[in-house]
C-alpha cells in the first residue's frame, strides 16, 4: 500500500509544483538577453514614432519577440500589458483595438499579429540606422 500511495501522492502534486515555479507568481515578462546598441536605438525610435507593442506576460511568443531587443532595449518600447493580472495591465486598451493575438505590433494605426524581426521592423517603420 505505501508503494503505491507515495507516487499517487508525487504524482498529484506535481502539477501545482510544476505551475508555481514555472512563473514564480511573476505577472511581467523578464527579458534577460543584452541588447545591442543597434536594438536600443531602434526601441527608442519606435517608442518616438508611436509605435505600441501589445503583450501578455505569459506569452511565449511576446517573450520571444522581446528578447530580440534585449532587457535594455526592452525597456524603451512602449509596450501594452493586455492580461487582466499582469503588472500595469491596460486590458480595456486591449479589448478596444481588438487585439485578437500576442504579440500585436501597432505601426502607423495598422496591427500586426506575430514576432517580427528587428528588420522587418525597421523597414516597417522607416528605421534606419
Amino acid at each position: 500500500m505505501n508503494r503505491l500511495l507515495l507516487p499517487l501522492i508525487v504524482l498529484l502534486t506535481l502539477p501545482s509544483v510544476v505551475r508555481s515555479t514555472h512563473l514564480n507568481n511573476q505577472k511581467e515578462l523578464i527579458v534577460t538577453s543584452e541588447s545591442t546598441r543597434e536594438s536600443i536605438e531602434l526601441a527608442k525610435y519606435l517608442k518616438d514614432n508611436g509605435v505600441v507593442k501589445y503583450s501578455a506576460y505569459w506569452c511565449p511568443n511576446c517573450l520571444k519577440q522581446s528578447e530580440l531587443f534585449g532587457k535594455q532595449a526592452y525597456r524603451e518600447l512602449n509596450v501594452v500589458e493586455c492580461a487582466r493580472d499582469g503588472i500595469n495591465s491596460q486590458t480595456q486598451l486591449c479589448i478596444d483595438k481588438k487585439i485578437k493575438g500576442f504579440p500585436t505590433w501597432e505601426i502607423n494605426k495598422k496591427l500586426i499579429l506575430g514576432v517580427l524581426s528587428l528588420k522587418e521592423l525597421s523597414k516597417l517603420t522607416g528605421f534606419n540606422n
